[in-house]
């Protein structure tokens, strides 16, 4: 069946469907990136963090920010059939998400006065900005087909479902990098 010849209440259906699929996931991820928050604390407590560089981390987490705020102008721009506005703000959002990850893995990763074998910390570290980085890399790969299905024309008003979900996976990564920030920049004293 093409998607031309499904109906409105069908689309509906299969979009509320996928929708509880979604959110099941991004749940049982939630509970991935709480186990490493959680081994954070408990292994280092409050009262250190690894040595890592407060400018970079600090650039990372405002491009983050900045592309949550383009990926729900994207999501907003299609729901009422602005289809450039959508255009350029997915655009913008795979850029900045693609900067994120140069940032993290190509800046970050390299200038560490550490390796991932260097104790408890530096292990962390990686994990949760690994882990992470991988997120948004999929992330980057999902607002990549987002963005050629877009000028392809395949969204609209009424059927959008993919931008929707695509939104909804980006405001999640954002969210855990607000979590994963503090523990590993801001709490602490830098060891290592």
């Amino acid at each position: 069946m093409s998607s031309e010849t499904v109906t409105t209440s069908q689309y509906r259906w299969r979009a509320n469907s996928n929708r509880l699929g979604l959110w099941l996931f991004l749940l049982s991820d939630s509970f991935v990136f709480g186990g490493l928050l959680v081994s954070r604390f408990y292994l280092l407590g409050t009262a250190q963090r690894p040595e890592v560089s407060q400018v970079v981390g600090l650039v990372v987490t405002a491009m983050l920010l900045v592309s949550s705020f383009f990926m729900n102008r994207a999501e907003t721009a299609i729901a009422f059939g602005d289809r450039k506005t959508f255009l350029r703000s997915t655009l913008i959002t795979l850029a900045l998400g693609t900067l994120f990850l140069i940032g993290v893995v190509g800046v970050e990763w390299q200038i560490a006065p550490f390796g991932p074998a260097d104790g408890a910390a530096a292990s962390l570290f990686y994990a949760m900005t690994g882990f992470h980085a991988f997120h948004v890399l999929t992330g980057v790969i999902f607002l990549a087909i987002i963005y050629r299905n877009g000028r392809k024309g395949l969204y609209n008003e009424e059927r959008h479902w993919p931008v929707e979900a695509a939104a909804v996976y980006w405001h999640f990564i954002d969210v855990v990098w607000i979590l994963f920030y503090p523990s590993l920049y801001l709490i602490g004293t830098p060891v290592l």
